[in-house]
């Protein structure tokens, strides 16, 4: 599939750490118009990574006792860590059919609207009860420290859509889920999931399995 005209800049690197499967519908023995990535340890790959890393700060015991805050609020701040998130993200859509990426509340917001932008795509926010004003889906969920629920606009996707969901971090999978069931309850797909950072050792990604999710930075 061609990419948009006009859509984002190809980045001159890949960074992610976790590639994604060959997209729907292309024929890798053919020859993809998918990106190529490199693998994890490629070298090429690694100084991009720790420039990010070196962006997100450790919080002990926020936002309660024994949980250990990654705060990207550093990362943010810097344009250059920023561009390589979201050109590593965006990389992986290049000719991929992306009709509209969904930001879930609130971080998730500063990274799924500039990746909408990049990828030609609509923008829909997924918030917190009682922020949206028309009527609204709901979900319940239970997340590491406790229980959520999360809104979205019924009217926000149309049946069939092409939908990546974006949030900065990936921990036990259960809020990325939740947005993934908002989707599919207004008849669209979950193209992908993408994040930020990835706690791997709370195994979020198993969770949103059959869905491919990829992450730029990895925790233990």
């Amino acid at each position: 599939m061609a990419a948009r005209k006009g859509s984002f800049a190809k980045p001159n690197k890949p960074v992610l750490a976790r590639p994604l499967p060959t997209p729907r519908g292309v024929d890798s023995k053919k020859g993809s118009s998918a990106p190529k990535l490199v693998s994890r340890s490629a070298p090429q790959e690694l100084e991009p990574l720790r420039y990010v890393r070196g962006f997100i700060r450790e919080i002990p015991d926020f936002p309660q006792p024994g949980v250990l805050f990654r705060d990207i609020t550093p990362l943010l701040a810097d344009p250059k860590a920023f561009h390589i998130v979201l050109d590593a993200i965006a990389h992986h859509f290049v000719g991929e059919r992306v009709d509209a990426v969904v930001g879930v509340e609130s971080r998730g917001f500063i990274f799924g609207g500039a990746l909408a932008a990049r990828l030609n795509a609509s923008f829909v926010p997924v918030r917190k009860p009682g922020k949206l004003p028309y009527r609204t889906d709901k979900v319940s969920y239970s997340l590491e420290y406790g229980e959520a629920e999360l809104e979205m606009h019924r009217d926000s996707l149309r049946e069939g859509s092409a939908v990546l969901v974006v949030d900065d971090l990936l921990a036990t999978g259960g809020t990325a889920a939740a947005a993934g069931e908002l989707v599919h309850r207004q008849g669209a797909f979950v193209l992908a999931y993408a994040f930020v950072i990835e706690l791997v050792s709370l195994g979020g990604r198993e969770r949103l399995l059959p869905t491919p999710a990829t992450s730029i930075v990895q925790f233990e």
